[in-house]
């Protein structure tokens, strides 16, 4: 377990599934459910349930932190070690694939220090950048990336069919260290 003054980030394996399920379920409904024509029933499944983080956690590339406040789980932070940005194929790059937080915890300082680990995390693997993507609906949230450092670097879309398609946009941000 790594802490900071406010949270606790446990780095997670496969045995964790469970766990990390209950929380990113959590996390994920408090803020996502407007984006689903079915309420955000599909991609839960497709994401959220116990089998499928289990792979994911097996991935060696991939790393997954709980991120607990005063031993109580908020959020979790899925880091990926190796994938290059698609702005910058050519820097060695890690990417912040979720940074998912419960709402109880909005406006505290939080999100803050998940960031300045994630730097930390990057930097101690020598990397060059981190990058993200945001949803391009999501002011608040590009604005607080904008606010750590991160600057946008290009466009994606989500191809989700169940998924409203007015919010299907995103922005590619990078911060380089």
């Amino acid at each position: 377990m790594i802490a900071n003054p406010v949270l606790d980030f446990q780095l997670l394996s496969a045995s964790d599934a469970d766990q990390l399920a209950v929380v990113a379920l959590r996390a994920y409904t408090d803020h996502y459910l407007h984006l689903w024509h079915d309420g955000g029933a599909w991609y839960i499944n497709r994401s959220f349930t116990p089998e499928v983080l289990r792979r994911e956690l097996a991935d060696v590339n991939a790393r997954f932190y709980l991120v607990q406040q005063q031993s109580e789980p908020v959020g979790f932070l899925k880091l990926n070690l190796h994938r290059p940005s698609p702005c910058q194929e050519a820097a060695d790059a890690l990417e912040l694939e979720r940074i998912y937080l419960v709402k109880s915890v909005t406006g505290q300082g939080v999100g803050k220090a998940c960031m300045q680990f994630v730097i930390h995390q990057a930097r101690q693997l020598a990397k060059e950048l981190i990058w993200l993507k945001a949803m391009d609906s999501s002011h608040d949230a590009l604005a607080f990336y904008r606010a750590v450092g991160f600057e946008p670097c290009g466009t994606d879309r989500l191809t989700f069919e169940v998924m409203k398609e007015s919010l299907r946009g995103m922005v590619i941000l990078q911060r380089p260290l």
